[in-house]
This record gives structure tokens, sequence and C-alpha cells, in this order.
């Protein structure tokens, strides 16, 4: 039996601000983590590309408000940084 990825100890090291500030953090990073798997079955963050993310971005978060938009490309920037990749994504 495999272990549920922990996105709250994967994102310690990166999780600056407030309480609410990461609470949105791991709450977001936990819903881009369950529609990325739902569609390329990649469970980890250590397992995703850029394409991945960027779909997220593009399409998951098609009409939805450009703050709800920022608010997730936050979290996606927080993700890379966490996985030392030197992605960058447009706003």
């Amino acid at each position: 039996m495999t272990k549920a990825f922990d996105m709250e100890l994967f994102l310690s090291a990166v999780l600056t601000g407030s309480h609410a500030t990461r609470h949105r953090h791991l709450r977001q990073a936990r819903i881009i983590q369950s529609e990325i798997a739902k569609r390329w079955q990649r469970s980890t963050p250590w397992a995703w590309q850029r394409k991945h993310l960027v779909w997220f971005l593009e399409h998951f978060l098609t009409g939805r408000s450009e703050a709800t938009q920022y608010y997730y490309l936050l979290t996606v920037q927080l993700l890379a940084r966490r996985l030392e990749r030197p992605w960058v994504f447009k706003r």
C-alpha cells in the first residue's frame, strides 16, 4: 500500500506569509495535484513537467476570474521554486 503524497510537507520549505496565505497555497496546490493526477496520472510534483502546469493554468482555469488565475499562478510559481526548476509562466 502506498502513502498519500503530503503536499504540506512538500511545500513547507518554501511557504511563507500569513496563516491564510499558507493555507490558500496548500489548498490550491492540492487542487492542482488532483487535476493533474486525473488528466495525466502523475500523482506527485516530482513527476510533473512544465506542460502539466501550463495546461492547468490555461485550460482548467478558463472562465475563472483574473484574481483567481493570479493566485493560482502564484501557487504554480511556488511549486516550481520547490521543484528547483527554472520554469517561467505567463500571466
